[in-house]
Formats: C-alpha cells, structure tokens, sequence
C-alpha cells in the first residue's frame, strides 16, 4: 500500500474513531496521528487474536478505526 493511501485511511480511521466516541477527537492533524497508529494498533490486535475481516480498503478503514478507538481509550486513560 502507498504511504498516500496509509495517510488517507489513517485519516479516515482517526475521523470515524472521533466521531464514534463524540468528544474523543484531537482536530484533523491529530486524528490522522491517531488513524495511523490505530492502523498499526489494530493490524497488530487482528494478528494476535485471529481475527480477519478480508482484503482491501474497507477492511483496512474498519481495521484502522478498531486500533483508534483503542488508542483513543488509551490517550484518555493516560490523561486523566
């Protein structure tokens, strides 16, 4: 995958990984931070547990979003 695409899902998981927890966003060049290590995050999780959703962009976007929500809880665990 190009490092265009990585950074443009990465995008896209930080903005849904915001919006799904409300309030949980850091702007744009923050939730494209956090996309991008959720990618990370979330492909590392899906290789531990198992656990394989397909090929392609969709799945590599709600593989994403799963990492960012757990490094979003993360960040807010760590800033309390």
């Amino acid at each position: 995958m190009s490092f265009v695409i990585w950074l443009i899902i990465g995008a896209i998981s930080g903005w849904l990984a915001g919006q799904i927890l409300k309030g949980g966003g850091f702007g744009l060049i923050g939730n494209i931070i956090v996309g991008i290590v959720g990618s990370i995050v979330g492909g590392w999780l899906a290789g531990v547990l198992g656990i394989s959703i397909g090929g392609g962009v969709v799945a590599s976007i709600i593989t994403s979003v799963a990492g960012a929500i757990v490094v979003f809880l993360i960040i807010g665990l760590i800033k309390r």
